[in-house]
């Protein structure tokens, strides 16, 4: 199949997998900042989601697609390196016009997994899964106490007071910044949606994604590790 062992199908199979785990991190944007203005309406979003089998399906295709979305890194960083062959080991300044997230992409994507790999075992391993086995309460890491596994704002709120996790989710909202303002317009570009015009006009759409990406995570995890810190001084 030309989808796996050409170099243009497998970039398409990057390009249209990016996308679609961008749209996603916009719903999970817009999802994580109603927890700011209503823990209420949060956790009424948890329990629509949730166990439902729909909620379930979508998780995992999700996951199929944050797979392939790496495969196909792999597949096309080692690709890469066997076309420079002796070259990638030379020394050489950056070229006038690449970025430094676009020589980096493959680096960046590992850290976006690894700290996605912790957030899928503080809140989808605490929540829909523990759902999925039958648990009525649970024990977020680091504590005894017992939530509920819908109580989607109790864990958000949790687990952003402690600073170890908001500094390295903020690590982790930077690793991702660098990778999409490469990753959209690069992937805009492969399925062929620009041109010598429209290139400039994307590269800035894309890092104003990012931005509003970054700075919309950003947002919602300071605002509840300054919550909990007022909490803890005595305030309301």
């Amino acid at each position: 199949m030309w989808l796996l062992h050409s170099s243009i199908g497998r970039k398409l199979v990057m390009s249209i997998s990016g996308i679609v785990l961008i749209l996603f991190l916009l719903f999970h944007l817009c999802m994580n900042v109603t927890a700011v203005f209503s823990p209420e309406a949060y956790n009424g979003i948890c329990a629509l989601l949730g166990a439902n089998w729909y909620a379930v399906a979508a998780t995992v295709g999700l996951g199929a697609i944050v797979a392939i979305h790496f495969v196909y890194a792999i597949m096309l960083t080692l690709q890469n390196r066997k076309a420079r062959g002796n070259d990638r080991y030379a020394v050489n300044k950056r070229p006038a016009g690449v970025s430094w997230a676009s020589q980096n992409m493959f680096v960046l994507g590992l850290i976006v997994i690894g700290f996605l790999l912790l957030h899928f075992s503080q809140f989808w391993y605490k929540m829909m899964f523990a759902e999925l086995v039958g648990h009525h309460e649970v024990s977020p890491w680091g504590t005894e106490m017992l939530l509920s596994p819908k109580d989607g704002a109790a864990f958000v709120q949790y687990y952003f007071s402690q600073l170890w996790v908001v500094i390295a989710y903020l690590v982790w909202y930077a690793a991702l910044w660098f990778h999409l303002t490469h990753g959209l317009w690069s992937a805009v570009q492969t399925i062929g949606w620009s041109n010598g015009l429209w290139l400039n006009r994307w590269k800035w759409f894309a890092n104003i994604v990012a931005t509003l990406i970054f700075l919309g995570f950003a947002f919602v995890t300071l605002f509840f590790y300054v919550k909990s810190l007022c909490c803890s001084a005595g305030c309301q």
